[in-house]
């Protein structure tokens, strides 16, 4: 009963403060605070030393120059890409064409209703026809005034009157047949056509849409001139020029293709500090219109960096490691890699200029 009451008696803050120490404990030993002075240092760590094998090959470590490489994303867009608006407002009665639909130039887009327009046509014509009767009228005046003026049976002033009137009525029967050409040529708009040979992207308006001039009814394009749009930082522009060969990655069709520099505009987008370079594509299956790419470019100076074969590396986990040779043995150490170039990988830490490492990534570790 007393050994209870001794127990029970105790501080109860004892308890988490004894549980706070050792958990501290624990923290210290493993950052190795305590238990031993020597610590391994980062790309350091090394395995007892095995002998090279008689057919293993090796290779001497150095630096190298490279172009760090930059990677922009871009737009494959048609050479000829356009977008189909009419230039008079009319209600759309018939749409024969649909996304995909390769048409000939020429052929059919869309049909307007062009009732308005005939009105208007037949009362251009109309009038036309009326000032060229009233033109023809007052030529037969003229005729007949000069007739009289010249046998001195006509006075100068109705001489004078009858060859102004004939002039304006010819100057109104002009008038009135520039009028109806108008009118003609906007009754011929009513009809919009394929421009040249194509592919209809998107649809923008249905039949019963009332088509307003400037707004789209399709977006047409030619799908065999493909070419790469990109903006890129302007110090990778500069380095570039018309004709020289860059690599586009399509990841949609998981393929790099070698293109042309065709185009790089002079002008500097004040806010991106971005250049637009156009890159010409050759001819390939599964391309389309609208897909996006990369074009990846060297802009970066020259650096020397320490590269190692990527098949000599050995993951562990997350780490790396090469083997490597000295005095007839190898021995396991650990690495920090870089960027890829190829094959290869840069090497950040770990290794030094001019030492040997073992290639064969199979070896036992």
């Amino acid at each position: 009963m007393s050994q209870h009451r001794f127990l029970s008696d105790k501080p109860k803050w004892l308890v988490p403060l004894a549980a706070i120490g050792g958990l501290l404990l624990v923290i210290l030993l493993a950052l190795g605070v305590l238990g031993g002075d020597s610590k391994t240092k980062p790309g350091a760590t090394s395995i007892a030393a095995r002998t090279v094998p008689a057919n293993a090959a090796t290779v001497r470590i150095a630096r190298q120059a490279e172009t760090g490489s930059s990677v922009w994303q871009g737009t494959l867009r048609s050479r000829l890409a356009v977008k189909i608006a009419p230039k008079l407002n009319a209600r759309i009665v018939e749409m024969p064409v649909h996304p995909g639909d390769r048409l000939k130039k020429g052929q059919l887009i869309a049909k307007l209703d062009d009732r308005d327009l005939q009105a208007a046509y037949n009362a251009a014509n109309a009038a036309y026809l009326a000032a060229q009767a009233q033109a023809a009228q007052a030529g037969a005046d003229e005729k007949r005034i000069v007739d009289l003026y010249q046998k001195q049976a006509a006075t100068r002033q109705n001489y004078d009157a009858v060859i102004a009137q004939a002039k304006a009525a010819r100057a109104m029967a002009n008038q009135a047949a520039s009028a109806a050409q108008q009118s003609k040529v906007m009754l011929g708009e009513n009809m919009l056509y394929a421009p040249f040979d194509g592919v209809v992207g998107e649809r923008f308006q249905e039949p019963g849409d009332m088509a307003v001039p400037n707004r789209p009814v399709i977006s047409f394009h030619q799908p065999d001139d493909l070419r790469l749009e990109a903006a890129i930082a302007s110090q990778c522009a500069v380095q570039l020029e018309l004709g020289a060969t860059v690599s586009v990655r399509i990841d949609a069709l998981r393929q790099t293709l070698a293109g042309t520099v065709d185009e790089i505009s002079p002008e500097i987008d004040s806010q991106t500090l971005t250049q637009q370079v156009k890159v010409n594509l050759p001819k390939t299956p599964g391309l389309q219109h609208g897909q996006f790419a990369w074009l990846e470019t060297r802009c970066q100076a020259p650096q020397a960096v320490l590269l190692v074969p990527a098949s000599a590396i050995v993951q562990f986990g997350q780490l790396q490691a090469v083997r490597v040779v000295e005095g007839g043995q190898w021995q396991m150490r650990h690495i920090r890699s870089g960027k890829r170039y190829g094959d290869q990988l840069e090497v950040l830490s770990g290794l030094k200029d001019g030492e040997t490492i073992l290639l064969q990534g199979e070896l036992g570790q």
